[in-house]
C-alpha cells in the first residue's frame, strides 16, 4: 500500500515520494479556467494547503508530477508563470510581528525571483513585486494560504485587541491589490482561509474576488467523496476489516461514513474530512481525529456567552455568512466557518440555510466539550450523567431519569439558571440525551406541532415535552392533544409520554408523570 500523506501539504514531496494522492486536478482545472480571482473557505486541516501547492505546480509546468493524474492531458503545460505563495502557517508573527515578517518573506521572493525592490512597506513591497516579476518573466499567479490565521490564533477577549491590529495590517497589505495596474499583472489570485470576514472590514478593498466557498462546482474541491473513498482507499478498507472482525464490509463503510462524512457547503453532495479518513487508516482504528487537532477553547467561551449549547438543525439567514466580524461575532456562523457544522439544507426562496453537526465524530466530540464546560467538569468527566441516563432509560427506571436531570441541575453554577427560559434547561438534558447511544430525535416535527424529545430503546419510545413552573400535566396534556404518539404506533414498542416540569426558583425539575399510549 502507497504510504499516507498524513500532515503533508507539499504536492511535489507527495509525488515524488509516491504517497497517496487524490486527484482532484480536474475540479483545479476548471478553477483555473475559470475566473481569475477567488476566494474559498473552509475548515482547518481540510485540504486547503495541497491544493494550493497542487496549482503552484501547475502553473509552474512541472508535467512530470502530474503522470497518470487527469490534468496531465489536459492542461498547456508550455505556459509557466512565476508563482507567489504565501502561506500564513509558515511565518512567525507571534514571535516577530506581522508587518515584519510579511516584509522579510516580500524580500526573499525578490530574491528568488531576482528583482530589487525599493519600498520599505510590506503592503509597497507586494504591489512593486507583483509588477516587476510581471515584467520581468509573465503575469504572477498569487496564492495566499490561511490569510486569517493572524485573526483567529486572537479571538478570545484577552487577546482581541491585538487581532485588531493584525487585521489592520493585513487590510492595508492587501490593499495595494486593488489597482486595476496589479490585477493586470496577475494571471491567478487565490486566496483561502477558515473563515471570510466581512466586506467592510478586511475584504473592503478585494471586493473584486469572487467567493467559491457555496459554488456547486466546487463543493468537492477538497475533502473525500464517498466514491473517493472506494476508488484510492479499497486497500485499507480490507486492512481495517481485518482489525475489527465484527464489522462486514458494507457494515464498516457504513461506520466509516457516519463517523467522518457530511461535509457539505451545498447541502447536497457530501464529503469526508481528509485528515480524519487519513489518520483512520493509518492507525486502523477509530478515534477524534480532527476534533482533538484543536480543542475549542474560544468557541465554547462564545456558545456560553451568546446561550447557544443546542446547535443542531440551527436556521440562519444567507445574509449572516457575509457579516463575520471581529466585533459581531456570530456562534452559528463561528461553527459553520470552523467546521463543527455545516450546510444540511438550503432553501433557495427563503435563502435560509440549515446548519447541523457533519458527523459522528464532531457531535459526540464537541457535546463531550458543552457538558464538561457547562457543568465547569473536565470532558473526561461528562459521561459519568450520560451513562446513569442511559441506565435509566434502559431499564425503564423513569424515577433515575428524572434524579439524574435534578444533578446536573444541581452542579450547575447558580447564576446560569437565572432568568433562564425553557429553552434552556431542555438544551440542558437535550445534550445529554444526544450522548446515551440510543435513538433520539429533539425537536420532531409532526403534522400537529414539535415534540420536544424522543428516546427510543429495544423495548420502548419516549415522549418527551419540558414545560416551566407548571404542573407536568400540562405537558402530558399537550402529547395527549398534539397525538404526538401516532406516528410510532405502527412499533412494536411500548409508548410512554413523559412531561417533565423545572421550578426555575428551586432549580430543580418541579413535577413529572408519565403516562402508557399517550
Amino acid at each position: 500500500m502507497k504510504q499516507l500523506p498524513v500532515g503533508e501539504q507539499n504536492f511535489a514531496l507527495i509525488k515524488s515520494l509516491n504517497m497517496l494522492y487524490v486527484d482532484k486536478t480536474k475540479q483545479i482545472h476548471g478553477l483555473l479556467s475559470g475566473n481569475r480571482y477567488n476566494f474559498l473557505s473552509r475548515p482547518r486541516r481540510f485540504g486547503k494547503s495541497i491544493t494550493l501547492s497542487t496549482i503552484q505546480c501547475i502553473f509552474e509546468g512541472k508535467q512530470e508530477l502530474f503522470k497518470g493524474l487527469w490534468i496531465e492531458n489536459n492542461w498547456d503545460w508550455t505556459q509557466k508563470h512565476p508563482v507567489i505563495h504565501l502561506s500564513f502557517n509558515v511565518l512567525d508573527y507571534r514571535n516577530e510581528g506581522l508587518e515584519e515578517v510579511l516584509s522579510r518573506f516580500l524580500d526573499k521572493q525578490a530574491d528568488r525571483f531576482g528583482v530589487r525592490l525599493k519600498e520599505s512597506s510590506a503592503k509597497s513591497k507586494l504591489s512593486e513585486l507583483i509588477l516587476a516579476i510581471a515584467q520581468k518573466d509573465a503575469p504572477v499567479v498569487l496564492l495566499v494560504d490561511e490569510y486569517d490565521k493572524p485573526l483567529i490564533d486572537y479571538l478570545d477577549k484577552a487577546n482581541l485587541e491585538q487581532a485588531k491590529t493584525n487585521r489592520s495590517i493585513l487590510k492595508n497589505f492587501y490593499g495595494s491589490l486593488k489597482s486595476s495596474e496589479v490585477q493586470a499583472a496577475m494571471r491567478f489570485f487565490l486566496i483561502t482561509g477558515v473563515s471570510k470576514f466581512s466586506q467592510v472590514s478586511l475584504f473592503s478593498d478585494l471586493n473584486y474576488l469572487k467567493d467559491i466557498s457555496f459554488a456547486d462546482k466546487f463543493n468537492t474541491l477538497v475533502g473525500y467523496t464517498q466514491s473517493d473513498l472506494i476508488a484510492y482507499f479499497d486497500e485499507y478498507i480490507s486492512a481495517l476489516l481485518e482489525k475489527i472482525p465484527q464489522f462486514d464490509r458494507e457494515a464498516l463503510l457504513q461506520h466509516i461514513k457516519l463517523r467522518y462524512n457530511g461535509y457539505s457547503w451545498n447541502g447536497v453532495e457530501r464529503v469526508y474530512n481528509p485528515f480524519s479518513i487519513l489518520l483512520l487508516f493509518e492507525d486502523l482504528k477509530f478515534g477524534d481525529f480532527w476534533f482533538q487537532t484543536g480543542t475549542p477553547g474560544f468557541l465554547l467561551e462564545v456558545l456560553k456567552e451568546q446561550e447557544i449549547f443546542k446547535v443542531e438543525e440551527l436556521q440562519v439567514p444567507e445574509i449572516l455568512f457575509n457579516s463575520y466580524d471581529l466585533e459581531n461575532m456570530d456562534a452559528r456562523i463561528l461553527m459553520f466557518q470552523t467546521g463543527y457544522l455545516t450546510v444540511k439544507h438550503i432553501d433557495p426562496i427563503r435563502r435560509q440555510y440549515t446548519l447541523d453537526y457533519p458527523n459522528l465524530e464532531v457531535e459526540e466530540a464537541l457535546n463531550n466539550y458543552l457538558i464538561g464546560s457547562l457543568l465547569n467538569r473536565l470532558p473526561a468527566d461528562s459521561l459519568k450523567p450520560v451513562l446513569l441516563l442511559e441506565q435509566g432509560f434502559l431499564k425503564n427506571d423513569l424515577p433515575k431519569v428524572i434524579m439524574v436531570i435534578n444533578s446536573l441541575l444541581k452542579d450547575l453554577p447558580s447564576h446560569l439558571l437565572d432568568d433562564k427560559t425553557e429553552h434552556f434547561y431542555h438544551a440542558l438534558v437535550h445534550l445529554h440525551f444526544r450522548y446515551l447511544g440510543l435513538y433520539l430525535e429533539s425537536e420532531v416535527h409532526t403534522s400537529d406541532g414539535r415534540m420536544d424529545a424522543v428516546v427510543q430503546t429495544s423495548s420502548h419510545v419516549y415522549i418527551i415535552e419540558f414545560k416551566m413552573n407548571v404542573a407536568a400535566q400540562v405537558a402530558l396534556d399537550q402529547i395527549k392533544e398534539k397525538k404526538y404518539a401516532e406516528k410510532y404506533r405502527l412499533l412494536n414498542k411500548s409508548i410512554l409520554g413523559l412531561g417533565i416540569s423545572f421550578d426555575t426558583e428551586k432549580k430543580q425539575v418541579k413535577d413529572w408523570l408519565v403516562v402508557i399510549r399517550p
